[in-house]
């Protein structure tokens, strides 16, 4: 179901951990997502009011969640700009060339992704 998005700085509480009783709440991001997909390429839980360690990625027409991300690796460090949903303009942000993330799928099953500066759109989400 799309979910309103919520504004303002309330979004940055720490996450709480998803577990399976929390994946209506992983479709529901996917669903926000396919709804705002012109103006946004990933979306966490805080951004639609559920306080859960889940996010969404959209890459293209393929769009996946992660829930509990855990970034594990981390290299080539640079500022950039970008915008947010939830929060009004833009704003300076640190993002790296290369990052490696571990996380459980809709399934539960752990994975482990590399992304590098290829990946564009999904290093800018994580």
């Amino acid at each position: 179901m799309i979910k309103p998005i919520v504004s303002g700085t309330a979004i940055f509480t720490k996450a709480a951990t998803a577990t399976k009783k929390d994946l209506p709440i992983a479709y529901d991001l996917l669903d926000t997502l396919k709804a705002n997909q012109a103006r946004c390429v990933g979306m966490a839980a805080n951004m639609i009011g559920c306080n859960k360690a889940i996010i969404v990625v959209g890459l293209g027409p393929v769009m996946f969640a992660m829930m509990n991300p855990v970034i594990t690796k981390r290299s080539g460090k640079y500022e950039t700009e970008e915008g947010c949903l939830s929060l009004t303009g833009v704003r300076k942000c640190i993002r790296y060339q290369q990052i490696e993330v571990e996380y459980q799928d809709l399934w539960q099953e752990d994975n482990h992704r590399a992304n590098t500066a290829d990946d564009t759109v999904d290093k800018h989400v994580l």
